[in-house]
């Protein structure tokens, strides 16, 4: 019997209607588009509007959307992984919400948070679970709400973040295409330069924590950048060699959207041209764990059966990893 693997069978993505352009923000804090565009590749990004939406609201019109491509029922679902840092709640679990609202009455679920590394630990524990023949039919939920947690008279993030969603399907395959390898890491020394100061158990929420803002992100952006700019180009050229992969061998690079250098550094690792690699974020920004499924979603059609495909993230943690898999379809 042939080596089970987990291929992605399906993918599908959702971003909100409203635009936040550059222009937009120059009216809001002290920047410029050209400030924006140079540091970021960032011209504009989607915000979601309405009272009472939450990340799991954006989930179901990319789940809802993926299943009627794939021409299946929600009920077929045995496993939801929903990867996000803004969650609708601390609990229960947005897997659990958005299982509720698509009718996914056979599947359990848990909420995964690995800030922007979160989709591709998400897909890495998900294949666990298919190659063990445990499950047959999971979806990897890569969404948030990034509006939420921002504060828009800090111009060093306000600029960076936006909201979005993409989901993939993940089923059993044995014809080699699927999940073949990651590389998975984390550091927790470097929590301090990317993080949320209040809302968790150390420092729950209180009238200080709300008016001193600190229930927003807050981050460092050089020591982020030097550390991210390293590590997701280092493990994105590690699990090419560890795979005997040579840059003829890659057909995408999926890059988290997070900064436009940090993208062109690690392509560059990588020995790709610009050709091979998927970038978005001058829609979209950096929507966090949105950014790999969306850009799988908006590139579908250029895919091949077969294709060699890195997805490489890094995040507040510190977090980071590659994955490498074939497409299937």
């Amino acid at each position: 019997m042939s080596k089970i693997h987990a291929a992605i069978t399906a993918v599908n993505g959702y971003v909100p209607d409203y635009v936040l352009t550059n222009k937009e923000l120059e009216s809001i804090v002290d920047t410029t588009d050209e400030w924006i565009t140079t540091r970021t590749g960032i011209k504009e990004r989607r915000i979601l509007k309405g009272e009472g939406l939450g990340t799991s609201d954006m989930a179901v019109h990319a789940v809802n959307g993926l299943l009627k491509k794939r021409g299946i029922g929600a009920e077929e679902i045995e496993l939801i992984i929903f990867c996000t840092t803004t969650p609708d709640l601390p609990f229960p679990a947005s897997a659990n919400i958005l299982a509720d609202k698509i009718g996914a009455k056979n599947a359990w679920g848990f909420d995964l948070q690995a800030a922007c590394s979160g989709f591709i630990f998400g897909l890495s524990t998900a294949a666990q679970f298919i190659e063990s023949g445990k499950h047959k039919k999971i979806l990897v939920v890569g969404g948030d709400k990034m509006s939420s947690i921002i504060n828009y008279a800090d111009r060093t993030t306000c600029i960076i973040f936006g909201d979005g969603c993409g989901a993939v399907l993940l089923e059993p395959n044995e014809e080699g295409f699927g999940v073949m390898d990651s590389i998975l890491r984390s550091d927790g020394s470097g929590r301090q330069y990317l993080h949320q100061k209040a809302g968790g158990s150390a420092r729950p929420a209180t009238h200080e924590t709300v008016d001193n803002h600190e229930h927003v992100v807050y981050q460092e952006g050089q020591a982020v950048f030097k550390f991210a700019v390293t590590n997701m180009a280092d493990v994105a050229a590690e699990i090419m060699d560890r795979n005997q992969l040579s840059s003829d061998d890659v057909a995408w690079l999926v890059p988290h959207q997070a900064n436009k250098r940090i993208i062109d550094a690690t392509a560059a690792r990588m020995g790709l041209g610009s050709e091979k690699v998927m970038i978005n974020i001058q829609r979209y920004g950096n929507t966090t764990n949105g950014t790999i499924p969306l850009c799988l979603w908006e590139w579908e059609s250029q895919l091949k059966k077969g294709d060699n495909i890195i997805l490489a993230a890094f995040g507040g943690g510190f977090t980071w990893g590659s994955v490498y898999l074939k497409w299937a379809y």
